[in-house]
């Protein structure tokens, strides 16, 4: 065994026993120094320790493989892959996710539409389950099958074995501006398709919806050269740049990281968009988590909602929609919620078998529809009437919505939407004395 294999074996050990210690019928919880969820709840202090299991073992240029600690960020993982010229098939766009978080929930980022979700490209994975043993499974058991949308309900993810695909040291970008949600949706069908854009090979696609009229698609390509890139991580912004350029250059580490700096357009509410601030501010400052601990330290202080005339309710969702009804959605979200811009990304799934707890149709493109800020409530209206418009919306549509914020299901609806026959089988066998909370409790009732 390697000197990281030994080191990961005895994290696992001291995680173990840490689990057996904590008595029944009490809460079980991770102690992360980061989250990228927006389900908060008042019970934040203490966990499990799993500061040691956060490492990349091991990279292999060879079989394109790498095997990861389950709380790994992505950011540490990228840094490791690409020094051999390779980056994980997804990478999902904000650094402090985690590849076991990113596989018990759902990632998806701009070469989804080629290589589906995070846990598709998974080779291996251990994961310690609420009985307190360790399972390592593959592609052909249920846990394998089942963990991902699992959040953490079923298990945790120790360690995976990913696939890595290679990379070149430039991304050339095209903004193509639509004034038409219907016309921005067929080319994006086509172009996910095609794989191809006025004749040139596209990697990754995304887009982002300013309002009804003005909407732009990404279209990125790796390049082995590039005339000049642009930086946005300090006082440029990126998303101001899908305005004002029609094409860009980016080094592939910005490319990856290009909406962790301002947390997509998030950081304008913390004023960080002001020029003025903007050089202030040091470049360490300007990162997800850090806006993110920000917004965790508000919500539990209620400083904003001091501010506020009206009651503000937060709407921090993405959402799926099939491509042919992502028009219908656009214009429903403009109209009933009102917030700008939204993200844009599609997704396909690569494994034909599916993934039950998420099911999608493997033949359907799916587009994210990403958007997170707050809307003011008029006084008639209760705290999540919002939020439940658009899940109503998006079950309409045919869609699915990701858990990973607040949810306002009845019981039946979510159990019907993210199948709860196969969940509570595997609940039953893998968690049979309930020492984890169970899907419904964790995301709709915050237990």
């Amino acid at each position: 065994m390697s000197d990281h294999g030994a080191d990961h074996a005895r994290a696992v050990a001291a995680l173990r026993g840490q689990y057996a210690a904590v008595p029944a019928g009490a809460p079980v919880r991770l102690a992360k120094s980061t989250s990228n969820l927006f389900r908060f709840r008042d019970d934040q202090a203490g966990g499990l320790d799993v500061a040691r299991l956060d490492r990349v073992l091991s990279v292999d240029p060879r079989t394109r493989t790498a095997q990861v600690q389950g709380m790994t960020t992505y950011e540490r993982l990228v840094d490791a892959t690409l020094r051999h010229g390779l980056m994980p098939l997804v990478v999902p766009q904000l650094k402090t996710i985690t590849l076991g978080g990113a596989v018990a929930g759902l990632g998806i980022e701009s070469s989804s539409f080629r290589n589906g979700l995070p846990h598709e490209s998974v080779r291996e994975l251990e994961v310690m389950t609420g009985d307190g043993s360790i399972q390592v499974v593959g592609p052909d058991d249920e846990l394998f099958r089942g963990f991902p949308n699992s959040y953490g309900t079923l298990g945790y993810a120790l360690r995976l074995e990913i696939e890595l695909e290679p990379v070149k040291p430039y991304v050339r970008l095209r903004h193509v501006p639509f004034g038409d949600a219907r016309q921005c949706a067929e080319a994006l069908a086509a172009i996910c398709a095609e794989r191809t854009y006025l004749g040139e090979p596209v990697d990754f696609v995304d887009g982002t919806v300013f309002s009804a009229g003005e909407q732009y698609l990404t279209l990125a390509t790796f390049a082995d050269g590039a005339p000049a890139t642009s930086d946005y991580t300090g006082n440029r912004i990126y998303y101001r740049s899908v305005q004002a350029r029609r094409t860009d250059h980016l080094t592939v580490r910005d490319y990856l990281w290009r909406w962790d700096t301002d947390w997509f357009w998030c950081s304008r509410a913390f004023g960080v968009q002001h020029p003025v601030v903007r050089r202030l501010v040091p470049k360490r400052y300007l990162r997800s988590d850090v806006y993110r601990r920000i917004v965790a330290w508000d919500r539990r202080h209620g400083f904003s909602g001091r501010l506020s005339k009206a009651v503000q309710e937060p709407v921090i969702q993405d959402v799926e929609i099939p491509v042919h009804r992502l028009a219908e959605f656009l214009d429903f979200f403009h109209r009933e919620i009102g917030v700008s811009p939204v993200w844009l990304c599609p997704v396909r799934l690569r494994d034909r078998s599916g993934w039950p707890l998420y099911p999608m149709d493997p033949d359907v493109l799916y587009v994210n529809v990403g958007f997170w800020s707050t809307v003011p409530l008029r006084p008639d209206e209760e705290l999540g009437s919002r939020n439940r418009m658009i899940e109503d919306e998006v079950t309409r549509l045919g869609g699915h919505k990701s858990l990973y914020s607040d949810s306002y299901y009845g019981e039946q609806e979510f159990w019907d939407n993210y199948n709860g026959p196969e969940y509570r089988k595997l609940k039953e066998r893998y968690d049979p004395d309930g020492r984890l909370p169970d899907l419904y409790a964790k995301c709709v009732l915050r237990k």
